[in-house]
């Protein structure tokens, strides 16, 4: 299958000389630790209005509702609408929804059902953005930049983990609803920044007259019938349904070791640390192995880098053990990103995209379910190891799946555009 003509971008510069690649990495950047920030801060200020801790995790899980409920269709409405718009819109919308409640606070109105709602808007409108910008990265850079512009895109969950929930403790002393005036600034950083990108986010609007539902079950089976595509949704998906409810297990052993709530806090800041180093390290590992030998790699690790978490006797040595599980973080992900953006036609982008990351990522709520249970029944250490099983037994399918193994190079794969993997 041929590459679909696409427009010449500012393609053969490298990312920075890239203006519009630059402008939308930074705002993404300031948006994303303002994020982190705000969702450590919203369940503080939840709980200080309610003074209840099973009604503060009811309306803070109201913020993922919307990511399993419109994912699917949110991938092929970005297919149809101006994706640079969605984002624009998307973004302003959040500002607006977090914006109101500094605003109500000042003014002694803040409700429990204002804080619901700005969970919900801001769930609804991060899922339509979290769709849309994958489908328009590969128009922003040129294909053969696509893998170092993914990698450099993972610097900005591993700095957001690690600036956000620490800016979010400062700001919340200072005071309760600063953290989300913060980030409503940030949402509004990213607007400006859109606004000055001067590339299309895709090669055209596709028009089209059949019903919503067809669309999405083509986005569907356009994954389903990619074995490589669909292999790497499924391996994400296993894995993080394992791993997801991980900051149960984090607290629970944090406890066990007498840390207190500062070192709980540096003890999930070292996970960003490890992102960090692991974004560091994707550059060299993408130039010098084949991406199923990436994938194949990077599973045995992020299987093998749990046992730590529980042989570790004390709180720095359960810090380092997390710095290192977060290092393969940023190496996996950004190589399955890398992949599919570069494979998908700009057509399918937000289709295909929504059902991998509904696949890959909308497990959490289960994850978090099993990982306490298992926590309550056997206690955190066992917990650990029963959990490990299933990823290990995922490392093992994916060294013999052969078609993974049979993939070229990143850059390789990014150069040869859309085909069928």
């Amino acid at each position: 299958m041929t590459a679909e003509p696409r427009p010449i971008a500012p393609a053969s510069l490298p990312l920075h000389r890239n203006g519009n690649f630059l402008l939308l990495w930074m705002g993404q950047v300031v948006s994303a630790v303002g994020t982190q920030n705000s969702q450590l801060a919203f369940p503080l200020l939840v709980l200080s209005v309610t003074h209840s801790a099973a009604i503060t995790g009811l309306i803070t899980a109201i913020r993922g509702i919307p990511f399993i409920v419109l994912t699917l269709p949110g991938g092929a409405l970005v297919d149809r609408w101006n994706r640079k718009l969605v984002m624009i819109v998307s973004d302003a919308g959040r500002a607006i929804a977090l914006g109101s409640i500094p605003v109500a606070y000042a003014f002694g109105r803040l409700s429990l059902v204002q804080l619901a709602l700005a969970t919900l808007i801001e769930g609804t409108l991060y899922t339509f953005f979290n769709v849309a910008e994958p489908a328009a990265l590969p128009n922003v850079v040129a294909r053969e930049r696509i893998p170092d512009a993914v990698a450099l895109n993972n610097t900005i969950d591993s700095v957001s983990v690690l600036a956000g929930p620490s800016l979010a403790g400062v700001l919340y002393a200072a005071g309760r609803a600063l953290p989300f005036a913060v980030n409503a600034v940030t949402y509004a950083a990213s607007v400006i920044s859109l606004f000055f990108i001067r590339v299309p986010f895709q090669t055209e609007k596709r028009k089209s007259e059949e019903h919503i539902w067809h669309e999405i079950r083509a986005g569907i089976a356009y994954t389903w019938n990619r074995p490589v595509l669909r292999f790497m949704a499924g391996l994400v998906g296993w894995l993080n349904l394992f791993s997801m409810g991980y900051p149960l297990l984090m607290i629970v052993r944090a406890h066990d070791l007498h840390a207190g709530a500062i070192a709980t806090g540096l003890l999930f800041a070292s996970g960003g640390v490890g992102g960090i180093a692991g974004t560091v390290l994707v550059f060299p590992i993408q130039r010098y192995f084949r991406f199923g030998t990436i994938v194949v790699a990077s599973a045995w690790i992020w299987a093998l880098t749990w046992i730590p978490y529980a042989l570790a006797p004390n709180v720095v040595a359960l810090a380092i053990a997390n710095a290192v599980g977060w290092l393969i973080i940023p190496i996996l992900m950004g190589a399955q990103y890398s992949f599919r953006i570069a494979t998908i036609p700009d057509s399918m982008q937000g289709r295909s995209n929504a059902v991998i990351k509904l696949v890959a990522f909308g497990t959490q709520p289960v994850s978090l379910a099993m990982t306490g249970a298992l926590i309550q029944a056997y206690g955190p250490i066992p917990a650990i190891y029963i959990l490990l099983v299933p990823q290990v037994i995922a490392a093992a399918i994916t060294t013999i799946y052969a078609p993974l193994r049979r993939t070229p190079y990143l850059k390789d794969i990014a150069i040869a555009g859309p085909r069928d993997p």
